[in-house]
């Protein structure tokens, strides 16, 4: 990455994550929404400390950039970054609870259910996953209900059973939680699991960008094969953290991979050879950018950015 790409990725992400957390900070606020008949202290203090003041937000600037390219008004795109948002933050404090992986540490600060309670932290994920619909279905987001409700449909299949959700159950299973031992598991595997995990998430920041921007069939592929490609990217570089990192860059516990006997792409095929599947991922990812020509330049920046993350 170029010095001027690489400082005007930074400067654009750091701009949306704090619109982001401005948003949030508004629609997580104390009074009730119409249809809500009050908003329990204490766990709108843990929804808040899950959600705010934290984070680099590259999930929503997925969605914000990627409807730029239709010139999407920016707060429309910013309500379904915040929806997307909202659903990755509940997927951390679920992932962290004893049941899961057991982390207390998260974003350099202790865990939810470590500030709070665990009976606090699953109420305060749950509620984030549902809040993320709450967003969605608002006019303020689009005002075409159709949109509206692809979005919703694309969020939901996304997070849910075939995606981010069924992920941790294969991540689990891969761990060995269900049987006398982990299952023999190859690179497919793995990637099938990872794309579920930690890439559906990520291409479908993308392709909200797409479906907020009216994008045609061969927009909407082009940027469902760069969500695609950055998901896959993503995993392998923080399972490379995982081994390479350390806690205090990181913000979290690291070498837990291993530890937890976890099916990663580094454990399959060693740390240089991960990296060169990395890179390659990189690569196809700007080349499904070719058809926006330099309006994709924030989106390439993007790229290289998950290849040389260190958090």
């Amino acid at each position: 990455m170029t010095d001027d790409g690489s400082a005007r990725f930074e400067t654009r992400l750091g701009e949306i994550a704090a619109l982001i957390e401005t948003l949030l900070d508004r629609l997580l606020g104390p009074g009730p929404a119409a249809g809500e008949r009050a908003r329990a202290a204490r766990l709108l203090d843990a929804v808040r400390y899950a959600s705010l003041g934290g984070g680099k937000r590259f999930r929503p600037f997925l969605v914000v950039e990627s409807a730029a390219l239709f010139a999407v008004p920016q707060e429309r795109s910013l309500m379904a970054a915040a929806a997307l948002e909202c659903v990755h933050c509940y997927s951390l404090v679920h992932d962290d609870l004893p049941a899961m992986d057991n982390d207390d540490l998260r974003r350099g600060r202790p865990t939810v259910h470590r500030a709070f309670d665990e009976a606090t932290a699953v109420l305060a994920g749950d509620s984030l996953l549902t809040f993320a619909f709450d967003i969605l279905a608002r006019p303020e987001t689009h005002p075409d209900p159709a949109v509206r409700i692809a979005l919703v449909l694309g969020l939901a299949r996304a997070a849910g059973l075939g995606g981010m959700a069924g992920g941790q159950m294969l991540d689990l299973e891969a761990e060995g939680r269900f049987a006398m031992a982990p299952p023999q598991m190859d690179l497919q595997d793995v990637e099938q699991l990872q794309a579920m995990k930690t890439g559906a998430l990520l291409r479908y920041g993308c392709n909200a960008g797409a479906i907020v921007g009216g994008a045609d069939e061969g927009e909407r592929m082009a940027l469902d094969r760069f969500g695609a490609n950055i998901g896959e990217a993503f995993q392998i570089a923080d399972d490379i953290l995982d081994v390479e990192g350390d806690v205090a860059t990181v913000g979290k516990a690291t070498g837990k991979d291993a530890h937890a006997r976890k099916a990663t792409a580094v454990g399959i095929l060693g740390v240089d050879k991960a990296r060169k599947k990395l890179l390659g991922l990189i690569d196809e990812a700007e080349c499904a950018l070719a058809p926006f020509g330099s309006d994709a330049a924030l989106l390439k920046a993007a790229a290289r950015f998950v290849a040389q993350r260190r958090a």
